[in-house]
């Protein structure tokens, strides 16, 4: 089951960014494919997928993925606006602290972080409610 068509159509082009970045993922150890779409405030689009690795600690997850390639495509946070993230199945899981961490370095406190899955199911947080009392440098 997909989200329903009557959501607004904004979510739903994240939903189907993220959803078709899922599809690339390289997961041959957990065999799960998650998906990221970042939000620019222009209203462009960059996705991204985890890729993992044999050595555990090297794999990158799909959040992290789509905020490093908006950084290496020139973009700056400040033009960014909300993520959604997408993972199949019918359950929702909040973004990992790492990717709690550098989703704080690189959005605004009240930027959308938003995670769907193939339910009709979506949970939203702002970001500086994923990570209270998250590390800054000075």
């Amino acid at each position: 089951m997909s989200p329903s068509p009557t959501l607004p159509s904004a979510f739903m082009q994240l939903y189907n960014v993220a959803k078709q970045a899922a599809s690339r993922a390289y997961v041959p150890y957990s065999r799960f494919p998650v998906g990221a779409a970042l939000k620019l405030k222009d209203g462009s689009l960059i996705s991204g997928c985890n890729v993992e690795n044999a050595s555990y600690g090297l794999c990158n997850c799909a959040e992290r993925t789509a905020i490093f390639s908006a950084i290496a495509q020139g973009k700056q946070a400040t033009e960014f606006d909300s993520l959604l993230i997408y993972m199949p199945g019918e359950t929702l899981y909040s973004p990992c602290g790492a990717c709690r961490q550098v989703i704080v370095e690189f959005f605004a406190p009240d930027a959308e972080i938003i995670a769907t899955c193939d339910s009709e199911s979506s949970q939203s947080w702002r970001v500086d409610e994923l990570l209270p009392g998250a590390f800054s440098m000075p």
